[in-house]
């Protein structure tokens, strides 16, 4: 819950010089700090800004830090017990999951049952890896004014999510509704994360897109090389300036996260519109969307998610247009093997490779 308002004077006493203090210091903040939702989109911005909570005693609560893109770097780990991934400079990185016609996760397959195409190019795979390889997650939870009676369970689901995934996970959590929060950067402290979690301010509206896309730009600052956004909302996106389609394309760029979400919407006014943009953001990124009937499936699904990224294949290949070419790739992966029927990959659909500057080699 956000603390006192750090504007109000704290006594009678305090007087017109405080008043004039607060005043003066409100109009350059205005003037030099650009407000959440205001000016350029949260598409359009490259630091994550989240709106400031303030805390109990009144001080404000430091916004995240800013990062340059770590383009192309290799995941690292100060533990040496932490598998690593060491991601050529050229090399595009796919996580998928294979599901029978049983919907079965399969986890038995090697090297030789994929075939990647890039624009209906195949291409060639250069390394391949099945190993449950610690990722970098951000929880995103709805906490606009219909969630207030969700979000005891809704929390519940989130940290056995997290108990259910690799220890040496990296998550953040944030919180949104008409303004999103950063209420907790990147830990695998428990703690922190349940303490997050329980900064409940139940009001306002749903800016998903602003809230999803804010939170990909966070996963600049992350070690780790796989990441994926956890997010549970109740309703239609009715607050950010983004639309679906500049959201999705954001989440596109190459190494975006993979997006699974929870839809809880039976008391949604327009549930089939809401529904229809968490599987457009789901599907394109390699995730899944989920839409339980009630709101104790949500614990289920969470640990299912768990299992689902526990158990992905990486697929690393050299694209035969090279991506300093930019421009968007569509992706396919399939699989056949013996013993095995049909099969489904799930993976991204598509990457917006970083066009490389005029002038470089």
């Amino acid at each position: 819950m956000p603390g006192p308002d750090i504007t109000r004077l704290k006594s009678k006493g305090a007087g017109y010089v405080a008043f004039l203090g607060c005043a003066i210091l409100a109009v350059v903040g205005a003037i030099t700090q650009p407000l959440v939702g205001y000016g350029e989109s949260a598409a359009s911005q490259f630091q994550f800004q989240p709106a400031t909570r303030t805390s109990q005693s009144g001080a404000a609560a430091p916004p995240a830090a800013s990062s340059q893109p770590q383009t192309n770097q290799p995941q690292t780990s100060e533990d040496n017990g932490t598998f690593v991934i060491r991601k050529n400079v050229d090399e595009v990185l796919l996580h998928a999951t294979v599901v029978d016609d049983r919907q079965r996760i399969v986890t038995d397959l090697d090297r030789n049952a994929f075939s990647v195409f890039e624009d209906g190019k195949a291409q060639n795979i250069i390394s391949f890896h099945h190993e449950d390889i610690p990722v970098a997650m951000g929880i995103v939870i709805d906490n606009s004014g219909s969630m207030r009676e969700k979000r005891a369970k809704v929390n519940q689901a989130a940290l056995n999510l997290v108990r259910s995934s690799n220890p040496q996970d990296e998550v953040f959590v944030v919180n949104f509704n008409d303004e999103y929060y950063l209420d907790q950067d990147f830990t695998n402290d428990l703690l922190k994360l349940k303490e997050a979690l329980e900064k409940i301010d139940a009001r306002g509206g749903t800016a998903l897109y602003e809230a999803v896309v804010a939170s990909a730009e966070n996963f600049k600052s992350a070690k780790l090389e796989r990441k994926v956004l956890f997010v549970v909302t109740d309703g239609e996106d009715n607050a950010s300036r983004e639309t679906l389609e500049q959201a999705v394309k954001q989440l596109q760029q190459e190494n975006g996260p993979s997006v699974y979400a929870i839809g809880i919407l039976g008391e949604e006014e327009h549930p089939k519109r809401a529904k229809r943009a968490l599987e457009i953001i789901a599907q394109r990124t390699g995730g899944l969307a989920f839409f339980p009937k009630t709101l104790d499936e949500v614990d289920e699904i969470s640990r299912q998610v768990a299992h689902d990224i526990r158990n992905q294949y990486t697929i690393g290949y050299k694209p035969t247009n090279p991506k300093g070419a930019g421009g968007f790739r569509t992706i396919r992966v399939e699989a056949k093997a013996k013993g095995h029927g049909k099969m489904v990959v799930r993976t991204r659909s598509g990457y917006y490779a970083a066009m490389q500057p005029a002038g470089t080699n």
